[in-house]
């Protein structure tokens, strides 16, 4: 297999084979990312691509249902490399109806809805889209490269093209000087274009990154273990999304590990509560600190 350095995948994906067609990440200015800081991003050649759809059609059956085409920003590509790409996995996977990716509202934004119909038809649906927030002030902070109006756009065709996504957001990420605003925002974000799933990853600040020079500068004020805990429990109770809405939080960063249906809010809520009663009993020394990550 052609993977060009590192390979991420949602944890729910385990057992989702992946087909590197892109490398690195196409923006790489966040200021809290390190992943892709040593890979410069490119796509990957046709023929390295139909070499690894033929290795992984000699591992995973015929009738494969779902892919995860990667790196860091497969819609970075033009639409007519996407369809290209999607007619050759089909042509070793012909049964597939789901070619998943991660990616960026930035990226998908340049998308005409034309284009984005032909994708979902070209059978591109359940993305990862790295959402963080829905507060501008936020999206500035981190250096994602758009803004929530921009957010609000893409998301709308997304939903014409019937392409169906999950959030990936950042607990925490709004630190004390947008920590309501973030909540607030992201929720009415969410609540507007429902994702079909919700995973939290509490913010994590990597040495070496933007991020860590603006904690160390005062710049950027961490949230205590406490307020990022009462911050899930808002931003869950703020929250109206279809039932079928799963809310994933088995992070390995989060310190309340909660996941779930939303049609069982008061269930999930009930969990994050048990848990801060957990630590104001046994470690409530954690809770009013910022504990150290290493990962995003």
């Amino acid at each position: 297999m052609h993977y060009t350095g590192p390979v991420y995948r949602h944890p729910l994906e385990a057992n989702t084979p992946i087909l590197e067609i892109t490398y690195g990440c196409s923006w790489n200015k966040c200021v809290f990312c390190n992943m892709y800081k040593d890979v410069k991003f490119g796509a990957s050649p046709m023929d390295h691509i139909e070499e690894d759809l033929q290795e992984l059609a000699g591992i995973y059956p015929h009738n494969l249902r779902k892919i995860i085409v990667a790196n860091g920003d497969p819609f970075a590509l033009s639409t007519k490399r996407l369809l290209e790409i999607s007619s050759l996995i089909r042509k070793y996977f012909p049964e597939i109806s789901i070619i998943s990716c991660q990616t960026s509202i930035r990226n998908i934004m340049h998308k005409k809805q034309e284009e984005l119909n032909q994708l979902a038809e070209a059978k591109y649906d359940d993305i990862y889209i790295g959402i963080e927030s829905g507060c501008d002030g936020v999206l500035k902070q981190l250096n994602k490269g758009y803004t929530s109006k921009q957010e609000y756009e893409t998301l709308e065709k997304l939903k014409n093209s019937k392409i169906r996504y999950i959030a990936l957001l950042m607990g925490g990420a709004g630190g004390k000087k947008y920590r309501d605003e973030n909540i607030e925002d992201t929720a009415k974000l969410l609540n507007t274009y429902p994702p079909m799933m919700i995973s939290i990853i509490t913010t994590g600040i990597a040495t070496g990154t933007k991020l860590a020079q603006m904690r160390d500068d005062g710049e950027f004020v961490q949230l205590t273990e406490r307020e990022i805990l009462e911050d899930e429990i808002a931003l869950i109770e703020a929250l109206d999304v279809p039932n079928s809405t799963y809310f994933y939080g088995h992070h390995q960063n989060n310190v309340a590990k909660v996941s779930g249906h939303l049609k069982n809010k008061d269930d999930l809520v009930a969990k994050f509560r048990e848990r801060l009663e957990y630590f104001e009993d046994n470690q409530p020394e954690i809770l009013d600190i910022s504990l150290a990550r290493e990962y995003l």
